[in-house]
């Protein structure tokens, strides 16, 4: 007659035999992160404020390392940085104020520029005038000389206003051509000047200060031939 089993030594192999949900569930989990199947296991991504946090923490980090390595300097050092620091930024503004001052000063020098120019074809044409009376004429005709010598009044207020102004007449006759004052209109041959002299003034330059307002109209020798330079060679 055959011993029947005890019913709690079976529930024993029973549970042995029989893995539990859990193990199943763990298995599952493991062989999906198993190599070579090319899945991985998802992972929560880092949420934004995390990220703020770690920035913020690593620029907590650098501010305090560089505080550090300020302090870390000898007081003696620092103090000569700063008054470096100083006296860089009194020179810059020193600089810079006397820029200011300069522009001013030109502003106010150069700022007769536009109606001085607009003046000189007014002088222009009261010399031209005055050119056209010829004095033999002027001297037969009283009344054509006091007209002469109102014109002449007339310039003559005009060239003393133009000299409170700085402004100069260039009037080259003799001189040597020069191009940052004179521009030539034509040369004059057979002179007895050398090359390169103003030989005529068709119209006379004015200067503003330093400035060029007109550059004088000028005729120029024109210097002679060498007969030995020439190539007759045919």
């Amino acid at each position: 007659m055959t011993p029947r089993n005890k019913p709690g030594k079976m529930a024993e192999e029973t549970n042995d035999r029989t893995p539990s949900k859990a193990s199943e569930k763990e298995s599952t989990t493991a062989d999906k992160a198993a190599p070579g199947t090319g899945e991985t296991p998802e992972t929560s991504p880092q949420s934004g404020e995390d990220g703020d946090l770690v920035e913020k923490a690593t620029a907590t980090d650098e501010t305090g390392a560089k505080e550090s390595g300020e302090e870390d300097k000898d007081p003696e050092t620092q103090i000569a940085e700063l008054e470096d620091k100083l006296l860089r930024a009194r020179a810059d503004m020193e600089n810079l104020r006397r820029r200011f001052a300069r522009e001013l000063e030109e502003k106010a020098k150069y700022a007769a520029t536009a109606f001085a120019r607009d003046l000189l074809n007014a002088a222009d044409n009261l010399q031209r005038a005055l050119d056209s009376i010829s004095p033999e004429v002027r001297k037969q005709d009283e009344t054509l000389e006091a007209f002469a010598a109102g014109v002449e009044a007339i310039e003559r207020e005009i060239l003393s206003a133009f000299d409170n102004h700085d402004i100069r007449k260039i009037e080259p006759l003799d001189e040597k051509f020069d191009p940052e004052f004179h521009q030539a209109m034509y040369e004059v041959e057979n002179t007895d000047c050398p090359p390169g002299t103003v030989v005529e003034v068709v119209q006379p330059g004015y200067l503003l200060h330093d400035r060029l307002l007109r550059p004088a109209m000028v005729g120029v020798a024109k210097g002679k031939l060498n007969e030995e330079s020439v190539d007759t060679t045919i």
